[in-house]
Formats: C-alpha cells, sequence, structure tokens
C-alpha cells in the first residue's frame, strides 16, 4: 500500500514551481508510505509517490516501466495474482526488472491496452502514462478497497491518493460541496463520485478514467456487481455442494492475501467473520507466526474479550488486545476526520484508528479483515426485515411523496432502505440555515443519481438490498474513510477476503435461502463455520457496538466540542441554524439521554466533525 499523487498539464511544461508543488502534494501522503518517497517530472507530467514496503522489498519503489520505458505506473494497493499472472506474461516474451506485484500491469497494458482489469485480484488505484499516446490511464479497483481522487482545473488534471494531496495544488480552491454533506446526514456517508470537495471527485469503484493529449476525459465503468434477475433458487444442487465450492473459494481468497515479503497480522473483533477468516488461516499455514489485533471496551456490555480470547487460542495466535476508554474518543475524533476528509456519523472510527495504533507498534504492516460478509451474505437486520415483509400479507401505508422518492432512488416504491426519506427531508431543513436551504432542492442527494436502477430491476429482494448496501454503505464508508483511512494514519494496509473478486461473484450465484435461511442470516457461512470454529462462536447472536457519540461528548462536557457547537460560530459558518442546534444540544445533554441507534441519526455529531472538517481544510 502506498500514496500516488501528480498532475498534467495541457497548456505547458512542468517547470521549477511545478517540482516545489508535487513535493508538496506527496509529503501530505507520506503516513501512506513512510518507507521512501520519491517526485518524477518531464514533459507536462509530475508525479509523486510514498511507499509502504510489502512486496518486492529490494526494488519495488516506483514508478515501474515496462521494457523500452514507454509506459509507466505508480500504484496505490496490492495485485494478489501477480505470480499466476507474471508467469502468463513471461510466457509471452515480457521481461520483468523488479520482484513487485505491480510490475504486471505496465505488461498487461502492453498487451491488451485498458481492456486487462479485470483479470486482475487485488485491490489498487493506480496512474498509468504511455509516452507514446501521451495518456493517462487511472483506475480504481472493483470494490473501491482503495481511494483515488481527482480534480480538473484550468487545463491541469490532478489526481491523489488523499484529498489533502490535491488540495496543496494551487490551482484548487477548497469549497464545501453541500450535496456532500447532504449525503452524510442521509445515508452511512459519501457515495462516490461525490466528495466534500466541490469539483473533486471520487473514482467511483470499477472505474477507469482516460485522460488524453487535449486533457479530454473519459470515465469508463469496467466492473460492477451484477446479480441475475429473478428468484434465487437451490434447483435440486445439495447444500453441501454449495459449502464445499464456498469454502475453496475463501480458502483461496485467504491464501492470496498472505503474499506479502513483510508479516502479516489479523483484526480479531469475536465475530463470525474475523473469527472465520483467523481460524482459516491458522487451517491454512499452521506453521506462520500469527499476531491477532483487537480491542476491548471498557464497558463489559459491550466487551466480547472472552470470543477474542477463545478463537486466537484456538487458533493459535497471540492476541494483542487493546483496551478503548470512551475519553479515547475526544482525543482521536480531530485526527480521525482529518483522516477521512469528510464528517462521520459515528464515533467507531476512533476505535479503528487506536487499533491500527496497535497493529504498527508491533512492527506489522499487513492485516486481514472481515468486512464485506454482512453486505453479501445478508448479515444486517434490514435482509431480515425484507422477508417478513413479504409474509406479511398486509400492504403498508406509504404516503404518495414517499412512494416517489423510493422509485426514483431504487427503482421500486416499496423498498424501504433506512429511513423515510420524505420525513427527513423535513428534519434536515430545520437543521439547515436559511441560505441553505434556498437551493434546499439543488442540493437535496435525494435529488441526484446515486445507483443504476437496472442493476436492480428484476431481482430477488434479497440481492436487490446487497446492490444498494454494496453501493451505499460498503465502498465508500466501510473499506473507505472507516477501513483504508483509519489504517493507512498509522501506515497498515488492510485486506479484504470476503472482498475477494472471485468469492463476491461466486455470492452472486447463491440462493437466497443459503443466504437467509428461515430469519438465520448469513446461513452459509455458519455452516461452513461449523468446520472449523468453535460452536460457541458461530451460534452467538449478532453483536453490534456503537460507539457512544455527540451526547457523550455534550455531557462531558469538552470544551472544544462546546466551542464548535457555539451559537456565534454555527451562525458566523453559515451552514446550520443555530436555534435549531441550540435545541438539539439542550435535548443531547440531559443526564441519560442516548441517540437510539441505527434507528436513529445522531445528527450533533455530523456537526461536530463537519466543524473540525472546516478548521482542518477550509478555514485559515
Amino acid at each position: 500500500m502506498c500514496g500516488i499523487c501528480g498532475f498534467l498539464k495541457f497548456d505547458s511544461g512542468v517547470s521549477g514551481e511545478d517540482n516545489r508543488i508535487i513535493e508538496n502534494m506527496n509529503n501530505k501522503l507520506i503516513h501512506r508510505g513512510p518507507d521512501a518517497q520519491d517526485t518524477l517530472l518531464f514533459d507536462n507530467v509530475a508525479l509523486g509517490f510514498t511507499r509502504l514496503s510489502i512486496i518486492g522489498l529490494e526494488n519495488g519503489m516506483q514508478p515501474i516501466y515496462n521494457e523500452d520505458e514507454s509506459i509507466l505506473v505508480i500504484c496505490n494497493g496490492e495485485i494478489f495474482n501477480y505470480i499466476e499472472l507474471k508467469k502468463e506474461l513471461k510466457n509471452a516474451g515480457h521481461v520483468f526488472r523488479t520482484e513487485s506485484d505491480v510490475e504486471v500491469i505496465v505488461h498487461l497494458y502492453e498487451t491488451y491496452g485498458t481492456d486487462f482489469l479485470d483479470k486482475l485480484n487485488g485491490q489498487f488505484a493506480f496512474a498509468l502514462y504511455d509516452t507514446k499516446r501521451k495518456r493517462l490511464f487511472c483506475a480504481r479497483d472493483q470494490m473501491g478497497i482503495i481511494p483515488f481522487f481527482y480534480t480538473f482545473v484550468e487545463n491541469t488534471f490532478i489526481f491523489g491518493s488523499e484529498i489533502k494531496a490535491i488540495l496543496e495544488h494551487p490551482l484548487v480552491k477548497r469549497e464545501v460541496d453541500l450535496t456532500g454533506l447532504d449525503q452524510v446526514f442521509t445515508f452511512p456517508g459519501l457515495v462516490s463520485p461525490r466528495t466534500m470537495f466541490k469539483n473533486i471527485k471520487s473514482l467511483e469503484n470499477g472505474h477507469f478514467l482516460l485522460v488524453d493529449a487535449y486533457g479530454e476525459i473519459k470515465d469508463v465503468e469496467y466492473w460492477d456487481l451484477i446479480y441475475p434477475e429473478g428468484e434465487m433458487k437451490m434447483n435440486g444442487k445439495p447444500e453441501k455442494a454449495y459449502i464445499n465450492e464456498l469454502e475453496e473459494v475463501f480458502n483461496n481468497a485467504i491464501n492470496l492475501r498472505l503474499r506479502a515479503d513483510v508479516p502479516s497480522g489479523l483484526y480479531l473483533s469475536g465475530g463470525l467473520d474475523s473469527s472465520m477468516i483467523t481460524a482459516k488461516v491458522n487451517q491454512l499455514v499452521p506453521d506462520i507466526k500469527k499476531e491477532a489485533f483487537s480491542i476491548d471496551f471498557i464497558d463489559s456490555q459491550y466487551s466480547e474479550s472472552v470470543y477474542q480470547k477463545l478463537i486466537a487460542e484456538e487458533s493459535n495466535a497471540k492476541l494483542n488486545q487493546r483496551t478503548f476508554f470512551y475519553d479515547d474518543i475526544s482525543e482521536r475524533l480531530l485526527h480521525s476526520v482529518y483522516h477521512s476528509e469528510c464528517p462521520i456519523k459515528e464515533t467507531y472510527n476512533t476505535a479503528s484508528l487506536s487499533l491500527s495504533e496497535a497493529v504498527r507498534e508491533k512492527d506489522i504492516k499487513v492485516i486481514l479483515s472481515g468486512e464485506g460478509a454482512d453486505e453479501f451474505f445478508a448479515g444486517y437486520v434490514g435482509y431480515r426485515f425484507d422477508k417478513m415483509k413479504g409474509l406479511n400479507s398486509t400492504q403498508d401505508s406509504i404516503a404518495p411523496e414517499e412512494r416517489e422518492l423510493r422509485k426514483k432512488l431504487w427503482g421500486d416504491e416499496s423498498f424501504f432502505y433506512e429511513r423515510n426519506y420524505t420525513e427527513f427531508n423535513a428534519l434536515k431543513k430545520a437543521l439547515y440555515s436559511a441560505d441553505v436551504n434556498a437551493s434546499f432542492d439543488e442540493i437535496n442527494c435525494l435529488n441526484h443519481t446515486l445507483i443504476n436502477t437496472d442493476r436492480i430491476k428484476n431481482r430477488d429482494v434479497l440481492n436487490k438490498r446487497a446492490y444498494i448496501d454494496y453501493k451505499m454503505r460498503l465502498v465508500d464508508h466501510l473499506v473507505s474513510d472507516h477501513g483504508d483511512r483509519m489504517a493507512m494514519a498509522n501506515s497498515v494496509e488492510v485486506r479484504y477476503p470476503f472482498l475477494d473478486k472471485e468469492l463476491i461473484k461466486y455470492s452472486t450465484h447463491l440462493p437466497s435461502d443459503l443466504k437467509l435461511n428461515g430469519f438465520t442470516e448469513k446461513y452459509i457461512l455458519k455452516q461452513m463455520a461449523t468446520r472449523f470454529l468453535p460452536k460457541k462462536v458461530f451460534e452467538r447472536e449478532k453483536f453490534h457496538f456503537i460507539a457512544p457519540g455527540s451526547p457523550y461528548l455534550l455531557q462531558k462536557n469538552i470544551e472544544y466540542i462546546n466551542d464548535l457547537l457555539s451559537y456565534d460560530l454555527i451562525k458566523k459558518q453559515g451552514y446550520f441554524n443555530p436555534d435549531e442546534i441550540e435545541k438539539l444540544k439542550k435535548k443531547y445533554s440531559q443526564d441519560g439521554f442516548t441517540v437510539n441507534a441505527p434507528f436513529e441519526s445522531d445528527l450533533l455529531i455530523v456537526v461536530i466533525t463537519f466543524g473540525m472538517l472546516l478548521d482542518k481544510f477550509f478555514e485559515s
């Protein structure tokens, strides 16, 4: 994992001043690549690279070139199937100079042009420059695990692994994207290509960009999650056969993600998904040293310590537990927002930040995580809600306006996703200032396209929800601001076996009853887990930890939190109605008050962390 940045000028060549600019951009990404840094300028191109050395330790510094040096690439991420691809390319006559996994990209491009991307099984964002065509080719992996941001301003294309690098370019203006803010309030988080910065885009997962010699930008989708139409049924195939096939794909996903020239560790929450990975690693490679990392919460009702210790012991792993005190939330919140580059709806990011600190303290760079199983194997309560609704013959009473909204968003007027949006629009209007409300219809994220509804048309309702969860929750929230950014803040690369391209592809063809059997979520994973996990783990109830939010912060009477919510500052900033904020402060400050998550939104934590974002990125 690394950091990449750069720019192309289409009205002149690069100069000495551009050297200073690219160095400033690169310096903002050193946390992503503390092992080595370099910049390169030629013609109209400036590139920066910061390296976290994981594969090809001796000769993997980038840029990496093809044989005649007409093609070069800088890449953030890993190509897990590089060994197989390298063998194929060598047999075709390509000559390799390094042991880096990334080198396969330039040779694949030589052979296939831009059509090779789905040959890659990995997590990546890269920028490849073709000197003969004077063309920049940028791509983001299928699941969007690795971020890639870009903008085009005054005949200059500018990109970076994080927005903070792009902001170092003097042509870039710092303006809040109010639709981005509205997305954070309305959904789990931001949804690509939207960011919190006007005119700065996030490249969507499964997309690539072509920037030609004239500055024309072409955005192309090369991959998406495609579910078959109709209801997914067993059709006579025995359940055991599906479990056997899934286990084979799961084993391969883990083996690929253990490829590294440095030690790897494991996130172990004590839940099903991370426990399965930890136990399976022990089964597949019993002789390697295993370091597991977990957060244990000071509040006993949230502690999963007993399960963490059980799995670690059963898997011959050394457990590194870090106790997370609630005071750690206020101490790490600002740091969390700086790395997320967006407001956050929950304070759990601070626990993730603490966890990656513990990993880095042990000098481990690579971690395997269980993220992704809930979205592709029906792990959330919404899947049970849909099934219960399907069994209930009573028609829901849905207002006409709400029906229209749902039809526009999801292509289905009866599909419920998280909340009643008509009611929530009224709540947002009360929260926003008069100036923001003057353009509410324009900035309201519900009036902008979010997903391609053709991808869920005529699909099983379970797969419909899975697709929406993948687009609205997983990509830009769970594996981006919550995953990548909280880990890379401490120079740690997180790998996700459940987000393996082949495993996801297999999951799309699984019968729905193997994902949600009756009201048992993740049924097939639990059946597979019986082969290698203690019964105590796979039979336990799903555990949802919700970190204390803004009511806790207000009740602690923390000075800088009070300052961020002060009437005068809120009024001066002009985004929110200070009178409404005062009402919420009074309500949230009452002894014993809590937000009933996930059914209610913690509105003030978004206001607080948006204020932090303004301090860090928008106000001098």
